[in-house]
Order: structure tokens, then sequence, then C-alpha cells
């Protein structure tokens, strides 16, 4: 069975030791896409957000697994999170991971689509929340992101606007464009 890892964030610029074979490639499910997650460091992170998100293409890789729960461990290792945090598809034994987790139903449909064009047979990515309002006490938004980045203590901000910068052209969220707007991701070498 061929699987594949579905990314748009960090696991293309720094995969770490991630089982992966080739190269990212283009064309992947296109997913609503925000910097709307508070992670380690105070980063925004970009996660699927259908309420914050914009459509984006994604990009994918070739798992080395050829069964889905391996790949899911490998995808879970990866981004150090818990196994409901990874979302998903294996169209062999036709299962998905919205059985488990109802939030993921539109994305594994996204997915399973997608997959009917193609030779692979399951696919895996990351399904984390938005955890703006617990981190902030503020709902996301555009302004409010840029408020959190702006009043970050020097290095943690420089690293928040790493990550955004560091992300594949085509996640082009509002985040990111009022960010590039206001000339911020330029000055975060």
């Amino acid at each position: 069975m061929r699987i594949v890892i579905i990314g748009w964030g960090s696991v293309i610029w720094d995969p770490r030791d991630l089982p992966r074979e080739g190269i990212w490639q283009s064309e992947g499910p296109r997913l609503p896409i925000e910097f709307s997650r508070v992670s380690r460091g105070r980063r925004l992170t970009g996660i699927i957000d259908y309420e914050h998100g914009t459509d984006v293409e994604t990009k994918y890789v070739i798992s080395p697994r050829v069964d889905i729960d391996d790949a899911i461990e490998d995808l879970r290792v990866r981004e150090d999170t818990v196994k409901k945090h990874i979302g998903f598809v294996d169209n062999k034994h036709n299962i998905a991971s919205d059985t488990a987790h109802s939030n993921d139903r539109r994305t594994c449909e996204t997915v399973k689509r997608w997959l009917a064009k193609t030779d692979f047979l399951g696919a895996v990515w990351t399904a984390l929340r938005s955890n703006f309002r617990e981190e902030t006490g503020r709902d996301f938004s555009v302004e409010h992101g840029v408020e959190y980045i702006r009043n970050l203590p020097t290095t943690a901000r420089q690293q928040a606007l790493k990550y955004i910068r560091n992300a594949p052209t085509e996640v082009d969220t509002p985040l990111r464009r009022k960010l590039l707007e206001l000339r911020m991701l330029e000055k975060c070498s």
C-alpha cells in the first residue's frame, strides 16, 4: 500500500527524522490553513482551520511505510503529539480518522477525493486544533494574531515570524498576507 504524508508547514522545511521517500511534491489536497495555533516557543503554527483558514495547495511526500499505523506513528513522533492529533485515510481498509474524531470529517472527505485521483491508498497529516483562545484569552483573528506576535519578547517574536516565513509560498493565509503587508516577515532573519 502506498501512503503519503501531507504537509504545509515545518514538516516540509524541517522534517527532522521523519521517514520519507523522495522530495515534497506540489498539488496535494487543498485544505483551509491558517497560523492560528500557539505552539512551543510561542510560535503561531499553521493548522487546518475551517473557520479562519484559506484553501491552500498542500504538499505531499511518500512514506516508506506500507501500514497506515506505522505512517501515523512516524508523523506522531515527528510532531511530538498524541495519536488522536494525526489525521488519516486508509482506502485499502476503508477506515479514516473521522470515525474516531468527527472534527476530521471534512478533511477526510477532501483527502479521500484527492486520493481517488492518485495511485495512493492512504494519507496521514497533522490534525491539531486551534488553541489561540485558550492560550491568549482572545478569539483568533488576523488583528489578534499580529498583536500577539508584536507583543512577544524579541527572540520569541523572531522565531514566530521565521516559522511563518519558512512555510511554502502556497500557504498564503490572511495572517501571512497581513504580516507581509506590514513588512514584518522581512525582519525575522
